[in-house]
């Protein structure tokens, strides 16, 4: 029996496509590795043989030095833990004895953000993913925190992150599984805010994709302010991370699709540079790289994603000693041009478990080990 060409090479295509993909195309035009550089680290939680130190997340206020940080004790286990810098990430002190005691019974990946309503005052939140996304307030800075009643929102993780809007709401992204659980299939919602998040509206389904699991949104706006990215975690393992768009504020989204190999992990989180390219952190996922499943960066340019290429390279942060359990990360960039990447890690070998570390450099110098020029 003849069988007809066209229809097995379409099928032989599809079949090696994806791994010939993977080798053809590199994750990034060069990599740097200044992960070894302790010179660069400040430990903010040291992890011990009985203690994990998981899942933080940064802010940075507008005044440039004062910084704060959030995490979870063990594995997606309780909030509680909470720590503020004045000298832009170089020496902390933990505020946990500030917080509400009802705080340490929240659960998995607590986020905060700064928000300001259209009055002007300027609240910080702290969300958590269980139960039902409680939260907590400062309306004095940081100095002192009050508990606020849970948005409702089943969710396997809070809001991962967050954008404001042309018209001042705050727009801000999470994800969910079947029945509250993690587990597939997973869904991106987003909700919105016009009150500074004292009141959140009715989330609704922005991302599912068929035989995909979308989660852990990253959302940020275009340089020209035209256009919202966001980029996803995807969870099946089945291929790249993936990435959506939209012209109207959120109103729509372009249907997901893959990012390039070079953006592929967990978590992703990031800022633009001065010179307008953007510093994006992660755990990498993409296989059979030399940073597979380490804390790493990705720079390149808005149009880079946008198109599909891999960017200009890629810097390993921190190497991961116990394999993929890293990255969840906060990246803010500082007044005298260094940016602090934040994450948690198993920081040494040996029986020491997960530790809460920050990580500093000047893109100006990654740029010279490069031996690239802005874009």
């Amino acid at each position: 029996m003849q069988i007809p060409l066209a229809p097995f090479l379409r099928a032989l295509s599809a079949f090696l496509l994806p791994s010939l993909a993977l080798h053809a195309e590199p994750t990034a035009a060069r990599d740097v590795d200044i992960s070894s550089e302790t010179q660069r680290h400040v430990v903010i939680a040291a992890g011990t043989d009985t203690l994990y130190q998981g899942h933080p997340t940064t802010l940075l206020l507008p005044n440039g030095r004062t910084l704060f940080a959030v995490w979870s004790v063990g594995h997606g286990g309780p909030a509680g833990p909470m720590a503020r810098s004045d000298d832009a990430g170089l020496t902390w002190k933990r505020l946990d004895d500030r917080l509400p005691a009802a705080y340490s019974t929240y659960r998995n990946c607590p986020s905060l953000y700064r928000m300001v309503d259209p009055a002007g005052r300027e609240r910080l939140w702290v969300f958590a993913a269980r139960p039902n996304m409680p939260r907590i307030l400062s309306e004095d800075g940081g100095e002192t925190w009050q508990e606020r009643p849970a948005l409702g929102f089943p969710c396997v993780m809070t809001f991962s992150s967050m954008v404001q809007l042309m018209d001042g709401r705050y727009l801000a992204f999470y994800h969910n599984g079947k029945d509250g659980k993690d587990r597939s299939p997973l869904v991106v919602l987003q909700t919105a805010s016009a009150d500074g998040g004292l009141t959140w509206s009715e989330p609704r389904i922005v991302a599912a994709v068929e035989g995909k699991d979308p989660c852990e949104p990253f959302a940020f706006r275009s340089p020209d302010g035209k256009e919202l990215c966001v980029i996803m975690r995807e969870n099946k393992r089945t291929g790249r991370s993936l990435v959506m768009f939209s012209s109207d504020e959120g109103k729509t989204w372009s249907e997901p699709r893959d990012t390039a190999w070079a953006l592929t992990g967990d978590r992703h989180a990031g800022r633009y540079a001065p010179d307008g390219r953007l510093i994006i952190a992660f755990r990498d996922r993409a296989p059979d790289g030399p940073t597979y499943n380490h804390f790493v960066a990705w720079i390149g340019t808005y149009q880079d994603i946008k198109q599909n290429r891999p960017g200009q390279y890629r810097v390993k942060l921190l190497h991961s000693y116990a394999g993929g359990d890293c990255g969840y990360p906060g990246v803010e960039v500082l007044p005298d041009g260094n940016f602090a990447a934040t994450t948690y890690i198993k920081y040494r070998p040996g029986a020491e478990k997960h530790s809460v570390v920050s990580t500093r450099f000047r893109i100006e110098e990654i740029d010279t080990r490069a031996s690239v020029t802005a874009k």
